[in-house]
């Protein structure tokens, strides 16, 4: 593979809806990536009323325009990066487009929404798209898909280490070593934050998560309903595993607000997340002293403090990816940049021990420039 210095820029929209994350990488090799600028362009309330309007089944114009607009969206995220970094579109060699997941439903399929010829035609280069699909039909699960950057690049050099995004839904990998894939694997571990936030809006219409977790803080959690809720079938499956909204969306997350109303749907279900987390790493993992977590679950002091209080019952630390790298919230878009990256260098970029996939495979799509 050329060590040639190339600038990508890696794109993210998850299952939490926040928006699109854009993270402007510089490569010099899938092992020395350097961030050079991050941005997130936040959804309109309207625009994700549309994402959840269509993810709950629209009609055949809104599924499309979405796809455009998803990519337009995109575009701006783009935009933003790139004059936040004094950057110019002619500079970059890729774009990384995971698209926005719409239906995960592996092994039959796998969904994403956002037409990458947007993003060609308005920059110039090169789009990687499409990334889940080719490992769904080698047998996988599609997700996690970022456990390669996690040993490519997040591992620690001696000792074993897990790395943990806290999300809309919550996925763990084991590096035994950095940049070595032996003994490395990694599955979706339930509901991060997609069940927290439903919860919150259904108290309170005017927010869009739980600020500084602040209802779960003043609630309760229903021991009775917190054990009903992790007897789900999914918390016994062995891993390869990935879920999604499919499974932890707004059904599920009104039943739960409908047995425990209020503040204390919100504390059970930061709970639910806690212990789900806890409990996966607990069975699956092999033994680690040191959990590094991203992504927005990682801003709800409440989840964080019962997640370090559950690890620390086994002597295992939780610290913050921030502190040891760079922003966790760039950590996933920074990840589908280097993927865009394997993808076009002709590298395999799925973890057959994190998907289950028959093997290695070159992930996506690329749109020419």
């Amino acid at each position: 593979m050329t060590e040639r210095a190339s600038l990508g820029v890696g794109l993210m929209s998850g299952t939490s809806l926040d928006g699109v994350d854009a993270a402007l990488v510089r490569f010099t090799g899938p092992t020395h990536v350097e961030l050079k600028g991050f941005v997130t362009r936040t959804y309109m309330e309207g625009e994700r009323e549309r994402i959840r309007r269509v993810l709950k089944g629209g009609t055949p114009a809104e599924f499309a325009r979405l796809h455009a607009d998803l990519a337009i969206w995109a575009g701006e995220a783009v935009e933003e990066v790139l004059d936040k970094s004094s950057t110019l579109a002619s500079d970059l060699s890729f774009i990384a487009f995971p698209g926005q997941t719409i239906w995960h439903e592996p092994p039959a399929v796998t969904w994403q929404l956002g037409e990458p010829a947007i993003l060609a035609e308005r920059f110039g280069v090169k789009v990687v798209s499409g990334f889940r699909g080719r490992d769904v039909a080698a047998g996988g699960q599609g997700a996690p898909l970022v456990p390669m950057a996690d040993v490519l690049l997040f591992g620690d050099h001696v000792h074993p280490r897990a790395l943990l995004n806290i999300g809309g839904i919550a996925n763990v990998t084991f590096v035994a070593r950095r940049d070595v894939e032996e003994g490395a694997f990694a599955f979706d571990t339930g509901p991060g934050v997609v069940v927290i936030d439903a919860v919150a809006q259904m108290v309170d219409r005017s927010l869009a998560y739980d600020r500084a977790g602040a209802l779960a803080r003043r609630g309760q959690v229903n021991q009775a309903v917190l054990a009903d809720l992790l007897s789900d079938p999914f918390f016994n499956e062995m891993p390869p595993k990935s879920t999604g909204r499919e499974r932890f969306g707004s059904a599920y997350a009104e039943a739960l607000a409908k047995k425990v109303p209020g503040a204390d749907g919100v504390a059970t279900a930061v709970e639910l997340t806690a212990r789900s987390i806890a409990e996966a790493i607990g069975r699956w993992m092999p033994r680690c002293g040191e959990v590094v977590a991203s992504g927005g679950g990682t801003h709800h002091p409440v989840l964080m403090e019962r997640l370090a209080a559950l690890l620390g019952e086994e002597k295992i630390a939780l610290n913050r990816f921030d502190d040891l790298f760079f922003d966790g919230d760039a950590k996933e878009a920074v990840a589908f940049a280097l993927l865009g990256y394997l993808t076009i260098h002709g590298q395999p970029g799925n973890l057959p021990a994190a998907t289950g996939a028959e093997g290695p495979r070159v992930l996506g799509v690329v749109t020419p420039a």
